[in-house]
């Protein structure tokens, strides 16, 4: 079975640890999933910053600035070379590992002066391994890949007003990234950054909160991205307090209609994706 992994190389740093491996991994997957230039960011296998941009150089820099505390001592995944430029911005700040498809001959100069700093280059996934795998006692238990490919045609525009062309940009970004968030899940997404991301809570409006919290006035202007349905309004008014103006969601409540009619009520456009992605 192909894996990325096989072909791997470590330019540098202390050896990866088995945290380092489950995060990178993660970082990996997500950022490869982009095909403009990308930067993703992860701390306890959870994003904490998600940007596309021109260069891999802004990419890294929108990402970082998106949540620069909890970006310190993560994972920096690119899926693009790294330059001089960008290394240099990433030296700035306690990493531990950097995983890109290249570095450049300047970028290595300046991030190996950090002999502590892991550096893996490596090629994209293969997606060779269909299923995922959990221990339980006595035992594992398996399930398919979660895979977040469901085409445009299957949402649907359940409001009065549908998505601009930048809200609907806007609002693939925070899907693919509410997708790779441990859930419940509520991601803000505003032009092309992640600016909040709520994970691992035990309801969906603490997770909204979470989310509105950490972009603060970067939520005003933004969509946002649910990774399971609404089971009441209430999420829907966190979020429209917030400024939020655009919402993606799998739907399948029994209170869509309710969740619908806040949306209406304020102004916001909410698609239905039709597929649900529960990480766990």
């Amino acid at each position: 079975m192909e894996s990325w992994w096989d072909a791997a190389v470590q330019l540098n740093g202390k050896e990866m640890s088995y945290l380092n491996v489950l995060d990178t991994e993660a970082a990996w997957q997500l950022v490869s999933r982009f095909d403009q230039p990308a930067a993703v960011i992860v701390k306890h296998a959870n994003p904490c910053g998600v940007a596309i941009a021109s260069t891999i150089f802004e990419a890294y820099t929108q990402a970082h600035g998106a949540d620069p505390v909890s970006a310190f001592g993560g994972i920096v995944a690119v899926n693009g070379e790294v330059n001089a430029d960008t290394a240099r911005a990433i030296s700035e700040i306690f990493t531990e590992v950097v995983v890109a498809p290249s570095f450049s001959a300047d970028a290595l100069e300046i991030l190996c002066k950090k002999d502590n700093l892991r550096l893996i280059e490596g090629a994209a996934p293969f997606h060779s391994m269909a299923i995922d795998v959990r221990s339980i006692d006595g035992g594992l238990l398996v399930q398919s890949v979660d895979e977040v490919d469901e085409p445009l045609d299957d949402f649907t525009v359940v409001t009065e007003r549908a998505p601009s062309d930048t809200e609907w940009s806007s609002l693939l970004l925070a899907w693919q990234t509410v997708a790779a968030t441990w859930s419940n899940a509520i991601v803000l997404a505003n032009g092309n950054t992640v600016v909040g991301i709520g994970g691992g809570q035990p309801n969906r409006v603490d997770a909204a909160r979470l989310a509105i919290s950490r972009a603060g006035e970067r939520a005003t202007g933004s969509v946002a991205a649910s990774d399971a349905f609404f089971p009441f309004g209430d999420t829907v008014s966190a979020l429209a307090a917030a400024g939020v103006t655009a919402i993606s969601q799998p739907g399948g409540s029994v209170r869509d209609e309710e969740s619908i009619a806040v949306a209406n009520t304020h102004g916001i456009a909410m698609v239905f994706t039709g597929t649900r992605h529960f990480r766990h």
